[in-house]
Parts: C-alpha cells; sequence; structure tokens
C-alpha cells in the first residue's frame, strides 16, 4: 500500500485541467484515486473518459464510478425514456465528443445509444464495472457519500454511494473513517457561491471545487495522518447548457 494518495475531484470533461493536476502525480511513490464524474457539460468528455482507463489499465489508479458515468450508462440502455434528463445534465457534450459536433441534432436518441456502443465496446465495458468506493488506511474515498444511517455503511446502496447529498453532509459520521467525497460543489456545502476551497467537517472532506461551473478542480495529496498538499487548478470559463431535448 502507497505511503500517499493523490485524489482527483470531479473532472466533467475539463481535460486541459486534467492533465495539469496530472502533472503533480508520481506514480512511483503515490496512489491515484479519479472520485468520478470524468464526463458531461465540458466539451471534451471522450478523452478525459479515455485518459481515466488508460490510467487504470496502466497505472494502477482507481476510478470511482460518479452518478454522470451512471446516467451515461442507463441512457444507453434505455435512450429514449432516458434521453431527456441525460441532455439536461450536461449529456450533449459528451455524445458530440464521443460522436461528433451536430450529432445531438442529427440522430434519435437511439440511434446515438447504437452509434456510442457499437464504437465504444470496450470502454462502456469498462465503466460498467467502476468500483463504488476505495478504502485506504483510515480513509474512505467515494463519490457522493454514503448512508450515515447503516450500521455498517458498506450496505450504502448504490444509488446512495452515487448520489446522496444532503443527509451524508448533516448526518454524524460514526464510522472511524474520514470519508472523502466530491459530487457536490463546495459552494453548495459552505452556501456560497464564490467558494471553491475544500470542505472539512466531522471527518469528511469534500473536494469538488464546482470546476465545470467556473471554479476549480481539486487534487490532494494524503498521507495516512492527513492532508499533505491542496493543488486547486481554476476554471477560466462555465459551463453553460446549450443543448435543448428533442
Amino acid at each position: 500500500m502507497s505511503d500517499l494518495l493523490y485524489v482527483i475531484g470531479d473532472i466533467h470533461g475539463e481535460y486541459e485541467m486534467f492533465q495539469i493536476l496530472l502533472k503533480d502525480y508520481d506514480e512511483t511513490y503515490q496512489q491515484l484515486v479519479l472520485i468520478g464524474d470524468l464526463l458531461d457539460r465540458g466539451a471534451r468528455s471522450k478523452e478525459c473518459l479515455l485518459l481515466g482507463k488508460q490510467l487504470v489499465e496502466e497505472k494502477r489508479a482507481i476510478y470511482l464510478k460518479g452518478n454522470h458515468e451512471d446516467i451515461f450508462l442507463r441512457f444507453l440502455d434505455d435512450p429514449e425514456e432516458r434521453y431527456p434528463n441525460y441532455i439536461l445534465n450536461g449529456g450533449g457534450e459528451t455524445i458530440e465528443s464521443l460522436l461528433h459536433t451536430g450529432a445531438v441534432a442529427e440522430y434519435s436518441p437511439t440511434e446515438i445509444s447504437m452509434l456510442i456502443k457499437s464504437r465504444y465496446k470496450e470502454l462502456i465495458s469498462f465503466l460498467r464495472e467502476l468500483p463504488l468506493y476505495y478504502e485506504w488506511y483510515d480513509y474512505l474515498f467515494v463519490h457522493a457519500g454514503i448512508n450515515l444511517e447503516k450500521d455498517n455503511w458498506q450496505d450504502t446502496s448504490e444509488r446512495d454511494f452515487l448520489w446522496i447529498r444532503k443527509e451524508f453532509h448533516e448526518g454524524k459520521n460514526h464510522t472511524n473513517k474520514t470519508i472523502v467525497f466530491g459530487h457536490t460543489p463546495a459552494m453548495y456545502l459552505f452556501n456560497d457561491t464564490t467558494t471553491t476551497k475544500l470542505w472539512q467537517m466531522d471527518r469528511k472532506i469534500g473536494i469538488d471545487g464546482g470546476g465545470v461551473y467556473g471554479g476549480s478542480i481539486h487534487g490532494v495529496v494524503f498521507n495516512p495522518q492527513g492532508i499533505v498538499q491542496d493543488i486547486e487548478v481554476f476554471n477560466e470559463h462555465a459551463w453553460e447548457p446549450k443543448f435543448e431535448t428533442h
């Protein structure tokens, strides 16, 4: 087990920011963890997803499933039903990153799903098998959080691992673990639209700086005792919806 761990927050298709953060990663002595949500909203989801897969296969990185990996897979499996929600959550950018500019307007949801599934079989199989959490020393890394009402946190449902918010943020942490999570941008945790810093409370650490919304993406280095370094890369632009459901 590595004595240092480097965890990167929600990327959301911001490939250039992803690359900047990876410059501080040293595979010789750090375990890399990607907290999930590599896709949607940002323009370069394809590159982010393929790089995430490569890091797992070549560098033994841990890539946790996020709620956006989940809604992408659900869209592929049930495109007509899931399409409006996926577009609402920034899926149009992922579709056009994987296919081509104009694909959202050109094809039906079923055609989009068929094209993606035929061209990216290995990637889709990889995403379906992503883990929901990772344990390291006294740390637990998870995309959204856990159900703190469970006697055993491992009994948390998959939906809660991927989607939980307020109940986890406000619940009492009785797990004897420091829980590191993404999913909910700092501005919501602090109730301050200008805040991007790490949120720390009751042995919970929120690392989503809201990068795709014009905030930041964090790369946080941990040792078994705590945070060693927080690397914060700021975005120069904010995502705005540009696709409509049809």
